[in-house]
């Protein structure tokens, strides 16, 4: 790639997360069907497929759970690329987080404060769920990958069995060709 096309991807790269950075209502996932669309529909830069695969790695792998974006920065730029994309992820947000905790701190006691943070809490469940449905269905193209990841989805909520059983029995029903 030439240096012309490279510093394009990585100024294309830092104004997509930065964007995000700003967009993250309730933390980091709530931005992932955004990301994707964004990484597979408008810059063409990997298909849907390949971005829940670096999500699900990104989720595996020991760190903070946006750790994507470092992936898919690599993916399309190298290490360049990751640096851009964690850094531009990371460094609007943090900066208006620093400034609204002053603000946040000086209203402590008004009443207003508490109606605000009642009403963030649908909003970013509802981001969550939107950001599992569009992983989900990114990663699961037979009806019984769906009925894999409901049965998973379903067992991790209603049991107290480790998520990691449940990673393994998908990798041995793969592996055997169940699935």
């Amino acid at each position: 790639m030439a240096a012309a096309a490279v510093s394009g991807v990585l100024v294309d790269l830092a104004v997509l997360y930065g964007q995000l950075s700003l967009l993250a209502l309730g933390g980091g996932p709530t931005i992932v069907p955004e990301m994707q669309r964004q990484i597979v529909e408008v810059h063409g830069w990997m298909t849907a497929r390949e971005f829940a695969a670096l999500f699900a790695l990104a989720q595996a792998a020991p760190g903070p759970n946006m750790l994507v974006a470092t992936l898919v920065g690599l993916h399309v730029a190298g290490v360049a690329g990751a640096l851009v994309a964690t850094l531009g992820l990371v460094t609007p947000s943090t900066m208006l987080l620093l400034f609204a905790l002053t603000v946040w701190e000086r209203f402590r006691d008004a009443p207003w404060r508490r109606a605000v943070q009642a009403g963030l809490v649908p909003a970013t469940v509802g981001l969550f769920v939107a950001a599992a449905l569009l992983i989900a269905q990114a990663a699961d193209p037979t009806w019984a990958l769906g009925a894999l990841t409901a049965v998973a989805a379903g067992l991790s909520v209603w049991t107290k069995i480790h998520p990691l059983w449940l990673l393994a029995a998908g990798a041995l029903l793969g592996v055997i060709g169940l699935v």
